[in-house]
């Protein structure tokens, strides 16, 4: 009884230190958004400085992730617009110099895909958001013989909900995100 007790608790930690921790490569990932511009078009933007962290195995089977996004590095390619967002007006980015994201919850929804919910905080505000994911694929990286993955999340957020901007008609509620990344198995 004792010996299969023992052997539990090895396969049980073997399980626990499969996961490992993976972070976002800046150069070659990017946390992008969409939004509605008089009914009529979509105006894209970015954020430049994130850092994106997750806990995973090498398949990134049930990964668990956090986000931490600065706003004050928004850019939609013009500055006067760029900086009306970093107002408080929008984001108030001296007062909420951040967004962060901590997932709570994955779910594998196909041999690459999965959903993945958590907590996003913007403005002050946290809110329960889901997003797809996808794993585009990992590989080995010659130079430093550590593990690559490449993954996509996206989603759909209200502005609204987090008190970013007021009722206009000059702009759409819904946010559309997409964030590519490469991540490096540390």
């Amino acid at each position: 009884m004792k010996k299969t007790v023992f052997i539990l608790a090895l396969l049980a930690g073997a399980m626990v230190s499969a996961q490992s921790t993976w972070k976002s490569d800046g150069a070659h990932s990017k946390v992008g958004f969409a939004i509605t511009h008089l009914m009529i078009s979509e105006v894209e933007g970015h954020f430049s400085d994130f850092d994106i962290t997750a806990s995973a195995s090498d398949t990134f089977d049930n990964a668990e992730f956090t986000v931490d996004i600065k706003t004050t590095s928004i850019d939609t390619d013009n500055t006067n617009r760029d900086n009306h967002l970093r107002s408080d007006d929008f984001f108030g980015a001296e007062t909420h110099p951040a967004i962060t994201f901590k997932s709570n919850t994955f779910e594998k929804t196909g041999d690459k895909t999965f959903k993945l919910t958590g907590d996003l905080t913007m403005h002050g505000v946290t809110k329960t958001v889901t997003l797809n994911g996808k794993v585009n694929g990992i590989i080995t990286d010659q130079r430093s013989q550590k593990l690559k993955a490449g993954l996509k999340l996206t989603g759909t957020i209200n502005r609204l909900d987090f008190g970013v901007g007021g009722e206009t008609v000059s702009l759409g509620n819904d946010v559309d995100l997409t964030i590519n990344l490469e991540m490096a198995q540390q």
